[in-house]
């Protein structure tokens, strides 16, 4: 594979009173089409307001900035609309076809980034939407006469219906305007999940955390088929060389803070050596290996892989395959003496995924 790895930036893909909508074009990210993966970022001032669409791609969001977000949630054949409370911190999937608007109740930036998969897009490597109203919805797209049959009204009323909004995407509500508040039942526990305040499933001291939501802890993501990773890094600190065994892919996206990354891929070429900033994306294609370390101000990422359940290959500790495969096997592959084999045993076995920073 010769695509290039090099991490990116989300362009601007629209602006307006409202709020704003980047994306990660698959032209000058190919590696989007290949991998079959995308992104894209929401980013509503207050009273901002997305209008109703949905995509055909599934992804999952999640909440970088903001305490008062709503999110209105159609699914197929549903008899009622779901309407959650978001803030930092939340993870919410979005399956494709699925209808959803999103809206900015409090008074600062709501800002969302999405990543998923792209393998039934119309565009490989990008989300595709469909809004159901303003200059470029599906009601516009109909003509006079066959809104008027459909909705069962005269021919001006069907122009109203369609020509009405004249807006694109984002729009700012007005000042007292109402919009539907949040369930009062159990959904948002079924549908959000709060993965900066969960219990992290690896927490090592002077290195950072790991939290990983897989189907079975949030069985939600099944209806995306996607998984999703929490990682945050201490100073310094470094996440140890990891592939996916199960040929899923990797989507990364840098939340906060900075380092650097290195992706090694096949015959044990180089494939990334890179700077990651917040607001980088990159791709771990299938198998290749990934590690990083952070910088003096540590790092945070959010990432997706395109598997419910993943499961991952480690190249350090008890269960990495160094730490599995055979002594003779060891030093035969390595071609090293038996003193070396020993020491390199002994120090990966005592290694962790999350690795301190060296005193």
């Amino acid at each position: 594979m010769e695509s290039n790895l090099s991490p990116k930036f989300a362009q601007k893909a629209f602006e307006g009173e409202g709020g704003s909508y980047y994306s990660w074009s698959s032209t000058e990210f190919e590696l989007l089409k290949e991998a079959k993966v995308g992104g894209g970022r929401l980013v509503l001032q207050p009273r901002g307001f997305g209008l109703p669409h949905y995509a055909d791609c599934n992804k999952i969001g999640y909440v970088l900035q903001g305490t008062c977000g709503i999110v209105g949630m159609v699914f197929p054949k549903a008899s009622e609309e779901v309407v959650l409370k978001l803030k930092k911190g939340d993870t919410i999937p979005v399956p494709s076809g699925v209808v959803s608007w999103w809206y900015n109740q409090g008074d600062s930036e709501l800002d969302i980034v999405f990543l998923g998969e792209t393998s039934n897009a119309y565009v490989p490597g990008e989300f595709t939407y469909f809004l159901l109203t303003g200059t470029q919805g599906i009601l516009g797209g109909f003509s006079t006469i066959f809104n008027s049959r459909a909705y069962n009204i005269n021919k001006e009323e069907a122009k109203k219906l369609a020509k009405s909004q004249t807006s694109v995407l984002i729009i700012k509500l007005d000042e007292g305007q109402k919009m539907p508040q949040p369930c009062e039942n159990n959904s948002i526990d079924k549908i959000v999940y709060d993965v900066d305040a969960a219990l992290p499933d690896i927490d090592v001291k002077n290195a950072g955390s790991l939290t990983a939501l897989t189907e079975m802890k949030f069985p939600f993501l099944g209806q995306v088929g996607l998984s999703a990773t929490r990682l945050k890094l201490h100073a310094n600190a470094m996440s140890s060389p990891m592939y996916a065994a199960d040929s899923s892919v990797q989507a990364i996206y840098v939340t906060k803070g900075s380092g650097r990354i290195q992706v090694v891929g096949i015959n044990g070429e180089r494939a990334l050596d890179a700077k990651m900033k917040a607001g980088h994306m990159c791709v771990v294609p299938r198998f290749f290996v990934a590690s990083a370390i952070a910088d003096g101000e540590g790092m945070e990422c959010f990432s997706i892989t395109t598997s419910t359940q993943p499961v991952f290959g480690e190249l350090t500790g008890k269960t990495s395959v160094w730490g599995v495969l055979s002594p003779q096997v060891l030093q035969a592959a390595l071609n090293v003496a038996p003193e070396f084999k020993q020491l390199f045993m002994s120090k990966t076995k005592n290694s962790t995924i999350l690795i301190p920073p060296k005193n």
